[in-house]
């Protein structure tokens, strides 16, 4: 077998497993769901039902942070073909993997509320209404683009919300190699990171699905351990987390 024929074969497996893990996430998230009781109908005592509406917290929380995890995939990906460094290159398989795992049950949750994945008119974060747990969206440190209203992000040059690189940085990204990708890619991530565990907090103050909730509070959890490596990782190459 030649080089180029083991190159494809291990993208091959590895996109297999990305994709076989966002099916069985999403059979796994419609489990865990239903015993939580989300898509259940309202009571005969006129309780609230249960599903949640396309304007709430759970809902508007799955479709920004499937896009926002869809960035980190391929990102991941993309700095997997540019560099030969193997701790950067299992670094980011895991948060492909993890991540693409996480974005199936998201989806699978709207799927299972009979929700739109894209809401036409809603501004990304605009579920999260400006703040959460005492804290102003609009005081977000290195969050560029916020808009000062409501919790709405201000999309630019493709970065639709909190931490997402911009399609400028990505092709920084395609076109770098070796330690300058590595260093890029670590960077980009961080900022990535951070946004997506601001609002990962936000759903765990906001949503009201307990699986909903516990994934966001697990996100947070292992985002910040990720950090902590990032840095460790950008250290050790003589570089550190963008201002």
């Amino acid at each position: 077998m030649t080089v180029t024929e083991r190159t494809r074969r291990t993208r091959w497996v590895a996109g297999s497993a990305v994709a076989l893990a966002v099916l069985f996430a999403g059979a796994a998230t419609v489990a865990s769901a239903r015993d939580d009781g989300a898509g259940r109908p309202a009571s005969a005592s006129g309780s609230a039902p249960r599903t949640p509406a396309t304007d709430s917290a759970d809902a508007g929380f799955a479709r920004d942070m499937a896009v926002h995890h869809q960035q980190a995939v391929e990102m991941s990906f993309i700095v997997r073909d540019r560099t030969r460094d193997e701790d950067v290159r299992r670094f980011a398989y895991d948060i492909a993997n993890t991540q693409a795992n996480q974005r199936g049950m998201l989806l699978g949750w709207l799927d299972l509320w009979e929700l739109p994945k894209v809401s036409a008119g809603q501004e990304p974060m605009a579920w999260m209404d400006g703040q959460h747990a005492g804290h102003d969206m609009g005081d977000m440190d290195g969050m560029e683009g916020m808009s000062g209203h409501g919790g709405g992000y201000q999309a630019h040059d493709g970065s639709l919300m909190p931490g997402m690189a911009t399609r400028t940085e990505l092709g920084r990204l395609r076109k770098a190699s070796g330690k300058q990708a590595e260093i890029l890619y670590l960077q980009l991530m961080t900022d990535h990171h951070k946004g997506g565990i601001d609002m990962a907090r936000g759903c765990a103050d906001l949503c009201t699905v307990k699986a909903e909730k516990r994934l966001a509070r697990g996100m947070v959890e292992a985002q910040q351990s990720e950090l902590d490596a990032m840095a460790q990782m950008l250290a050790e190459r003589g570089a550190a987390p963008r201002d």
